[in-house]
């Protein structure tokens, strides 16, 4: 698996750090789950000195280095409301993305108050998150979904076509997260090529199972990844994917390059799918057409909760109509007398 480095918390102010540092030492957060927290924090607190400013100096210009224990705990909640009314008037933020930020923002007081105990006053503990509307994940029908592999297998031209195939592969029959597929080196994968092992959220190890389709399309790339074995960069060493040009662990910009590529390729561009839409494509794929129990799919996606799966139990306009045609009284037609039709 590849190794996370961390980032680089000293460009933020000193209570951000400690907060910081705790949620990767004890609560064992994920850089990239921290760093999120981070960017929320920070421009929650641009806006805040923004909006009790003169608004003379941009936002982008505002300095947040001298937020400190005292200037925290005088936070109000009327001004927490200010800071998100401005999000949603001024940035045109989202509820997914208001949810996100009241979530960092709820983590970092309760830090402040519970944990460190610095202060009683927290303006966000009763301020419920915004409600979001349950959507049904986009996917790629199984037609598709042999649309697009054979799309990449029939780019002969492309020096990457085992390995954008192998990756591609990976997607559809595991369901692995963009994160996971990048993070993958070839220690991960078992002597007998049968399972691999990713880490997920959390940094949180999980098994996955390969199938046919997986070992054939990576015993396809690995010869061409062995050949490149002596220009890797020596922190790559063991990266499974690789990028040609910077012989080094490939990117997760460049992953998400390539799906939208062979996307367009196929026909599917206007369709607006990513890398994790062919995370949701595996997860329906498995569910509808695997009959895979809901609870197995929950560990296969590395799922903390069972709600958060359960959002693949949405039913197929085909099954529903499948579901219809095989009512008993589908296909009973009774005739109607004479009688029957006077009124």
């Amino acid at each position: 698996m590849a190794d996370y480095h961390p980032i680089d918390i000293t460009v933020y102010p000193q209570i951000f750090q400690q907060f910081a540092t705790y949620k990767t030492v004890i609560q064992g957060r994920s850089p990239a789950t921290v760093e999120d927290y981070l960017s929320d924090l920070s421009l929650f607190f641009r806006v805040y000195k923004y909006l009790r400013s003169s608004r003379a100096v941009p936002l982008e210009d505002i300095s947040i280095d001298n937020i400190d224990v005292p200037f925290l705990e005088q936070v109000t909640r009327s001004e927490v409301f200010a800071v998100f009314n401005y999000l949603v008037n001024e940035r045109g933020n989202k509820v997914c993305a208001r949810a996100r930020k009241l979530s960092a923002l709820k983590s970092f007081y309760k830090y402040l108050t519970v944990t460190e105990k610095l202060f009683e006053n927290n303006p966000v503990r009763d301020i419920e998150s915004p409600k979001q509307s349950q959507k049904l994940p986009k996917y790629l029908t199984l037609e598709e979904c042999v649309l697009l592999l054979r799309t990449i297998a029939a780019d002969a031209d492309s020096p990457t076509r085992d390995r954008d195939f192998a990756m591609v592969t990976l997607f559809l029959n595991c369901g692995m997260r963009l994160s996971e597929l990048v993070g993958i080196s070839t220690t991960d994968i078992d002597r007998d090529m049968k399972t691999l092992r990713v880490l997920g959220k959390g940094s949180k190890e999980r098994i996955i199972y390969l199938n046919d389709a997986c070992r054939a399309a990576l015993n396809a790339y690995l010869p061409i990844r062995a050949a490149m074995a002596d220009r890797i960069r020596p922190e790559d060493k063991q990266a499974l994917f690789l990028s040609t040009r910077r012989n080094q662990r490939i990117s997760q910009k460049t992953v998400q390059y390539i799906v939208y590529k062979y996307l367009d390729m196929a026909g599917l561009g206007h369709k607006k799918l990513s890398t994790h839409k062919l995370r949701h494509t595996a997860a329906t794929l498995m569910y509808q057409s695997g009959s895979v129990d809901i609870r197995v799919l929950k560990d296969i996606l590395g799922h903390e909760q069972l709600n958060t799966t359960q959002i693949y139990t949405h039913v197929s306009d085909a099954s529903m109509q499948r579901a219809v045609d095989a009512n008993p009284l589908a296909n009973l037609k009774i005739k109607k007398t004479a009688a029957d039709n006077e009124d």
